[in-house]
């Protein structure tokens, strides 16, 4: 039984920071995992405030971003290497951080330089995993649900609760995903109006009242009665969620209280009947989590704490090993591609 020893990273639009984990997979019938190390690097001030306006810069801005990012991306794992006294690597597995997403004409960007990654790691990378989809008339995303399929087959549901809220399942013998609405996007942009980078354990939200006028605006995108595959990308919250908040004349707290429903009520129509997994950042705001007990009869399973807040990277290891041993790791049936792929660009 060949194992592989991968380490993952994954840089959200919740722009928090990025999650590492070293994970070994192997093949004993079924796909199984072993999460190994597990760690979330802060982002500066100084890059959170680079990132979040990135859309904007010049192109040479843009690249000399992408450079600094994959410098950064290169010297954590680095550190968290000798911190961890990890001896054995097949590849590094990296995301990025996505600056455009796109679909509808062709393009979705990831920075990060990979090649950066490469040459100050000296191992194997594997970046640009959503490019060869979208060419192939996909939304390239959501691409966690191929490892959800995999490695967690005992839950009727996964659900991720990080920038945007996205849920994988299985339908009439094919795997599906999407977007569901944003979701840390939206209330860390609400939390940083007050100060804090988040909403510790939603004590921002339950100290508000939901406003019903907001909350209306909020349920009319038109995009929750589209029919997948569909993605959601930060161009969709500049141009949709920000204006909603930006014109609203209620407190913070109120905003915050009405957004947090709202979330709750759109996850709580895409869940089937069942068990679901939630992971992600959101997993730790309670009143987003009595929000989704209020709008579900499906039951909720919240696992660790290292799968809550490492498994995207988990999952983005696993596609770079299924890149790693050729095999495909893109799922048309979930992101409306002609055909399934084998995503990701090899360095080194």
């Amino acid at each position: 039984m060949q194992a592989y020893y991968i380490i993952g990273l994954m840089s959200g639009t919740s722009l928090d920071g990025i999650d590492l984990c070293y994970a070994q997979f192997y093949n004993n019938g079924t796909e199984s995992y072993a999460l190994l190390h597990g760690k979330t690097i802060e982002y500066t001030s100084e890059f959170q405030k680079q990132l979040r306006k990135a859309n904007q810069c010049s192109a040479l801005e843009l690249m000399q971003l992408d450079t600094d990012l994959g410098i950064f991306f290169g010297e954590q794992i680095k550190l968290f290497i000798k911190e961890n006294n990890i001896q054995q690597i097949d590849a590094i597995a990296s995301h990025g951080h996505t600056i455009f997403h796109n679909p509808q004409h062709h393009l979705s960007t990831q920075i990060g330089s990979p090649a950066q990654i490469y040459a100050i790691t000296g191992i194997k990378t594997i970046a640009d995993f959503r490019s060869i989809d979208v060419a192939l008339g996909g939304q390239g995303a959501p691409l966690v649900p191929i490892g959800d399929q995999q490695l967690f087959s005992n839950y009727s549901s996964c659900l991720n609760l990080g920038g945007i809220a996205n849920i994988s399942f299985d339908q009439q013998q094919k795997r599906i995903a999407y977007d569901i609405c944003m979701c840390n996007m939206a209330l860390n942009y609400l939390a940083l109006k007050l100060g804090h980078s988040y909403d510790k354990n939603g004590n921002i939200a339950s100290s508000g009242q939901i406003n019903l006028k907001l909350l209306e605006d909020l349920n009319q995108f038109h995009y929750f009665s589209s029919e997948p595959p569909k993605s959601l990308g930060r161009e969709q919250f500049d141009d949709w969620y920000l204006p909603l908040l930006e014109n609203s004349s209620i407190s913070v707290p109120d905003m915050m209280a009405t957004t947090v429903e709202h979330i709750g009520m759109q996850i709580g129509k895409n869940i089937p009947k069942g068990n679901c997994l939630l992971t992600g950042g959101g997993v730790f705001n309670t009143s987003l989590i009595n929000a989704l007990k209020k709008h579900t009869q499906s039951t909720l399973e919240i696992p660790n704490n290292n799968l809550i807040e490492y498994k995207e990277a988990l999952v983005f290891a696993y596609l770079g090993m299924l890149r790693l041993t050729n095999r495909k790791n893109t799922l048309s049936s979930v992101t409306g591609a002609r055909r399934d792929s084998i995503g990701g660009c090899l360095y080194g």
